[in-house]
C-alpha cells in the first residue's frame, strides 16, 4: 500500500493526532511499516531508554521489571513512539537499515548497522517481539520491531571496533561532550586561562564525556560532583577529574560549597543528573557571568529561570539539545583515546 500523502522531511505527515504539531509534540504517530520516498526503516535490535524516563520508570513500579517492561509496551503500541508520559523524554536505538527511499538524504544503505542520532520521542516504532528478551531493570532494552527515519533524521554508522551496547550507551549522550567542548573553548578567562569546570554527576555516562571533553578543550581544572562515596571512588579512579566532592545536587546550599570548596564557584557547570530539583545548587555554584549547562531531562527549565531571577545571578544558561554537527565522532573518540571513561562505560554496562 502505498502512503497517501506527501512527506516532509521534518515527519509532520507520520502526525496522527493532534493537527498541525511536529512528531515529538504529537499525542500519537503513524508507525505504519511502507515508507515515504524520503524515509529510511530500520530493523531495531536494542532501545536505550533516556535516564530520567527509566528512572521515573523504576520508581513507580517499585523496581517491578514486569510492570516497567509492561509500560513501555503500552506506551510504543499507544503512542506509536516510546515518550514517557511524565518525563516527555524517551531515548534512542541502534538497529539494521532495511529499506531505503529512493529520495532519502540520510546516506544510509541496506545493511547498515545504525544508532538514530534523534530522540525516540520522535521516531515511529513499533515492537514486534513484546521485548521478551528485556527484564525491564536496565536501560538498554534487547528488542525485535522497526522504526522509521525522516528525510531530516540523523544516523550514524556503528563503529566495528567498538560493542554494539557500548556504542548505543556512548551514543545515546553524545551531545553532552560536544557542548562541553564548544563552551569551554568559546571562554576567554583571566590570563587567557581556560575555565574551572563543574560537572554535577560526574561519574555517569554525560558526566564522565564531559569532564574528558572539558579537559581536552582547555578547562584549568575540572570538578566532579557526585552524590555518594561509592561514584567518588569510581571517579578519583578513572582520573576525569582534578577534584572529587560529594553532595546532594537538590540540596542548594550544599552543592554551591562543595564546588566552592573543591576550588569554584564555577566558570561553567554542567549539569547531568537525572533527578529534578537540581537548578538552584546549578546556579549558585557558578561564578558572576559564567555559563550552566543543562543537559539532563530532569530540569525544569521554568525552575531554572525563575531561580537566576530570584538569586540575582548572572549567569547564562543554555539547554543541551542532544545535536551538534561531528558530535558522535567526538563522543567515539573520547571514549577511544580516555581509558578512564570507557572503564565507567564498562562498569555500568
Amino acid at each position: 500500500m502505498s502512503p497517501p500523502q506527501a512527506a516532509d522531511p521534518v515527519g509532520t505527515h507520520r502526525v496522527l493526532e493532534p493537527a498541525g504539531v511536529l512528531p515529538q509534540q504529537a499525542l500519537r504517530l503513524d508507525a505504519r511499516r511502507e515508507i515515504w520516498d524520503d524515509e529510511v526503516r530500520v530493523r531495531v535490535r536494542r532501545l536505550n531508554l533516556d535516564a530520567a524516563s527509566f528512572r521515573q520508570l523504576s520508581e513507580k513500579h517499585r523496581g517491578d521489571g514486569g510492570q516497567v517492561r509492561a509500560e513501555v509496551l503500552d506506551i510504543v503500541r499507544s503512542r506509536g513512539k516510546m515518550q514517557n508520559p511524565v518525563t516527555g523524554s524517551g531515548g534512542m536505538l541502534v538497529g539494521v537499515v532495511e529499506e531505503v527511499g529512493p529520495d532519502s538524504p540520510l546516506g544510509l544503505a541496506v545493511g547498515d548497522r545504525v544508532a538514530t542520532l534523534v530522540s525516540l520521542t520522535l521516531t515511529p516504532l513499533v515492537v514486534e517481539d513484546a521485548l521478551a528478551g528485556w527484564d525491564g531493570r536496565s536501560e538498554q532494552v534487547p528488542t525485535d520491531g522497526y522504526a522509521i527515519l525522516f528525510g531530516r533524521s540523523i544516523a550514524a554508522r556503528l563503529p566495528d571496533d567498538l560493542p554494539e551496547e557500548l556504542s548505543l550507551a556512548v551514543l545515546d549522550v553524545c551531545g553532552a561532550p560536544a557542548l562541553v567542548d564548544r563552551v569551554v573553548r568559546s571562554y576567554t578567562g583571566p590570563d587567557h586561562r581556560g575555565p574551572v569546570v563543574a560537572v554535577v554527576g560526574g561519574a555517569g555516562k554525560s558526566g564522565s564525556l564531559s569532564l574528558a571533553a572539558a579537559r581536552q578543550a582547555g578547562a584549568y581544572g575540572t570538578i566532579g560532583v557526585v552524590p555518594h562515596d561509592r561514584e567518588a571512588s569510581l571517579l578519583r579512579e578513572s582520573g576525569l577529574a582534578d577534584d572529587v566532592v560529594v553532595a546532594d545536587a537538590r540540596d542548594p546550599l550544599a552543592l554551591r560549597d562543595a564546588v566552592r570548596a573543591a576550588g569554584g564557584p564555577a566558570d561553567v557547570t554542567v549539569v547531568c543528573v537525572d533527578v529534578p530539583g537540581c537548578e538552584g545548587g546549578a546556579v549558585l555554584a557558578t561564578a558572576d557571568r559564567g555559563t550552566v549547562v543543562f543537559f539532563s531531562m530532569a530540569t525544569s527549565f521554568s525552575a531554572a529561570a525563575l531561580g537566576a531571577e530570584g538569586l540575582a545571578a548572572d549567569v547564562t544558561m543554555l539547554v543541551g539539545n542532544g545535536y551538534m554537527p561531528g558530535h558522535a565522532d567526538l563522543a567515539l573518540r573520547l571514549l577511544r583515546e580516555e581509558p578512564g571513561v570507557r572503564s565507567l562505560f564498562e562498569r555500568r554496562l
